[in-house]
């Protein structure tokens, strides 16, 4: 037993030694109160060019000594060589100081491929000095924002020539943006577009550019002005308008829940004559929660004053509209118009379809190409839908 208490005196005395000070006899001890050290996150926007990622190192108040901790980079996503220059080392902090920095060396990529951010670890050890407010800080490589971009070509294509029709005109996506001359980028979120959608819509290259030979329109999630989803709206509205011929896009889509991809056209005439009389038809939509299933609808305006519709759904036999391209097209002539998907006739309308109500479809109209997030009928993502999501269009071709 008094071996026992020998110890606890020993203990209690030794804990006093590390946090008081000693002073006259009759002072208050005085507490000893160690800095803590702690480094921040830091992330670097990769380019063509290698750069440096800065990782600040900061006390949390000066002291009179210097203080160091050792640290070590650790690959996450991304890998030492390949995307940054594996270090390990000391920092220190001197006297009266209260930061400093550890700079890790980012690698370049000469086609600034885009991909998801790579990300990789600095663990912290060893404090000398100090106590460690953290064991460990995040480096991020952003690249989610590059401008190349590949998928794979395979699927479905068709010819650039048919019999007794002449390429009236074609977008091949062949620069590295859309060509301004040819689109107009919508932007804002307009009430949701009549459909309670979710995103807001950008100009941004985050969210369309043109890369390898193809358009690409990619939703993120993210928040942007008050919404939590971008993405993109693009027409050609008083730029390039049709009536008639043969319509081909060749497409890959995203299929996710709560993910709504669209290539349609609309009524050259709908700033006065508003929708739906001037006429809407919609070559390609898709659901995200039937990710092997596209819809292709006509909407006009009934009699009766309200919208009306025709139209039907394709479904693939096997797989869904990610894995390969396909060819949205339209037939369009004079009182008639044919739905296609890689060629095989799902729908015919005609005049007649739309009865006693006036047919808006002999008259010209612009595309539309936007990736919706959300509304009405797709309904919200979910916890199980992954963004980015993208829809890769190759051409679209007018025969007429």
């Amino acid at each position: 037993m008094l071996k026992q208490r020998f110890k606890f005196l020993i203990g209690l005395i030794t804990i006093s030694t590390l946090l008081f000070s000693c002073g006259k006899k009759g002072d208050t001890p005085v507490a000893v109160v160690v800095p803590v050290i702690k480094m921040e996150d830091a992330s670097q926007v990769r380019t063509t060019s290698a750069g440096v990622m800065h990782f600040n190192v900061t006390l949390d108040k000066t002291t009179s000594v210097p203080v160091s901790v050792d640290y070590t980079v650790t690959d996450g996503t991304a890998t030492a060589p390949k995307d940054y220059t594996a270090a390990s080392g000391t920092v220190t902090i001197a006297a009266n100081q209260s930061q400093a920095q550890v700079d890790v060396p980012i690698k370049g990529d000469a086609a600034d491929t885009r991909q998801n951010n790579l990300e990789f670890t600095v663990q912290l050890s060893n404090a000398k000095s100090c106590a460690l407010g953290v064991l460990s800080a995040k480096g991020t490589i952003i690249t989610e924002n590059g401008t190349s971009l590949t998928t794979d070509n395979t699927g479905y294509s068709t010819p650039l020539t048919y019999p007794g029709y002449t390429l009236a005109w074609a977008d091949e996506f062949s620069g590295t943006a859309p060509d301004p001359a040819i689109w107009n980028m919508e932007t804002g979120n307009n009430n949701g577009w009549g459909n309670s959608e979710l995103e807001y819509y950008t100009n941004s290259t985050k969210n369309v550019f043109a890369s390898n030979g193809n358009l690409v329109i990619e939703a993120r999630k993210e928040a942007i002005s008050g919404f939590n989803y971008s993405s993109t709206r693009m027409t050609t509205q008083n730029k390039k308008s049709f009536t008639f011929g043969r319509i081909d896009i060749r497409a890959k889509l995203p299929v996710s829940k709560g993910i709504w991809p669209a290539l349609w056209m609309l009524g050259s005439n709908i700033n006065t004559v508003p929708w739906p009389a001037c006429g809407e038809m919609d070559i390609m939509e898709l659901i995200g929660t039937y990710p092997g299933r596209v819809y292709g609808t006509m909407h006009w305006k009934a009699v009766a004053g309200n919208e009306t519709s025709k139209g039907t759904e394709y479904n693939l036999p096997s797989g869904d509209f990610s894995q390969k391209f396909h060819v949205f097209s339209i037939i369009w002539s004079q009182d008639m118009i044919k739905w296609l998907v890689d060629d095989q006739l799902l729908l015919t309308m005609t005049k007649a379809d739309a009865g006693a109500a006036n047919y808006p479809f002999n008259a010209s109209q612009f595309f539309i190409f936007n990736v919706a997030v959300g509304g009405l009928w797709p309904g919200p993502p979910d916890s199980g839908t992954p963004f980015p999501q993208r829809m890769f269009v190759d051409y679209v071709r007018v025969f007429q």
